[in-house]
This record gives C-alpha cells, sequence and structure tokens, in this order.
C-alpha cells in the first residue's frame, strides 16, 4: 500500500505537521472528490490541512478539517469551504485501513496534495501519534543532522 511515484507530479501542499506529529507507518494515494470551483481553489494552492484527520465511516474514506479557500471568481457558484470531503480508494484498501485503526488505535492523517496527470491526488498516511519525547528525539536528531551539514560546508 504505497504510493506510485513513477509519473511526473506537482506538489501543491504539504503537511509538515503530520510527520512531526505522528510516526507514519505506511501511505496510500488517493483521489479526492471535489465539486466546481473546489478543484481551481486547490490548484491555486488555497487549502489548509494542518489539523485535518480521516475517519472511515460507511466504507468510505472522509477528510475532516480540510479548508479549501472560495474560489475568488466562484460567485454563486462556489462551496462550503469546510464540508467533509470523500477520498477515493479501492474498497479493499478502505477495509485494510479501517481493520488497522480499530486494532492498533492508530489515526490516518493526509501527508501532500498534489496534481498527477490534471487529478488532484492526496497522499494519506497511517501512524501511531508520538509522544512528547519522541517529538523532543525528532528535533535533537534534526539539529544533529544540521549542525554536521553546516560542518561539512566549512
Amino acid at each position: 500500500m504505497s504510493a506510485n511515484n513513477s509519473e511526473p507530479t506537482k506538489l501543491i501542499a504539504q503537511n509538515k505537521k503530520a510527520r512531526f506529529n505522528y510516526e507514519i507507518l505506511e501511505t496510500l494515494e488517493c483521489g479526492i472528490e471535489l465539486k466546481g470551483t473546489e478543484v481551481k481553489s486547490v490548484k491555486a494552492g488555497k487549502l489548509s490541512f494542518s489539523d485535518s484527520f480521516i475517519i472511515v465511516k460507511n466504507n468510505q474514506l472522509l477528510v475532516q478539517g480540510l479548508h479549501i479557500s472560495p474560489y475568488n471568481f466562484g460567485n454563486i457558484f462556489n462551496h462550503d469551504p469546510d464540508r467533509k470531503k470523500r477520498l477515493l480508494a479501492h474498497k479493499e484498501e478502505i477495509i485494510k485501513l479501517k481493520r488497522k485503526i480499530d486494532e492498533k488505535g492508530l489515526s490516518i492523517v493526509p501527508i501532500s496534495f498534489y496534481l498527477k496527470r490534471g487529478k488532484v491526488k492526496v497522499l494519506i498516511g497511517v501512524g501511531r501519534g508520538k509522544k512528547l519525547h519522541d517529538k523532543r528525539e525528532t528535533i535533537k536528531a534534526r539539529d544533529i543532522k544540521k549542525a554536521v551539514a553546516r560542518e561539512l560546508r566549512n
């Protein structure tokens, strides 16, 4: 269940907070069901999803907390910016994800949004929430890596 990165993609937005707050165990590429002017807003990068998460309801993946700003030139055709958006994945994959989050207490979070062959895709990650000391270790490792890179440059 990992994303296939062989095709050219254009990154729209990335959730850096997800990799900091969660230990990502596996990833999955999904489509997203958008309506009308939402597609143009997403392609323009007008979305916010730092606190969003994914739930499984009626064998469907739904993103909550994803805010897509209304399209500037959309007038009356704009949609509710905070509505739940459905992710498109195979039924078997959804069932596997549901089983994992039910059994092991894992969470599903969106990691990045990108364009692939003109379609908006979402990379979602199944992860376990990090404790405070794990986050401190992540910060320490990042600082050490930066210091080593700085020394190598000099």
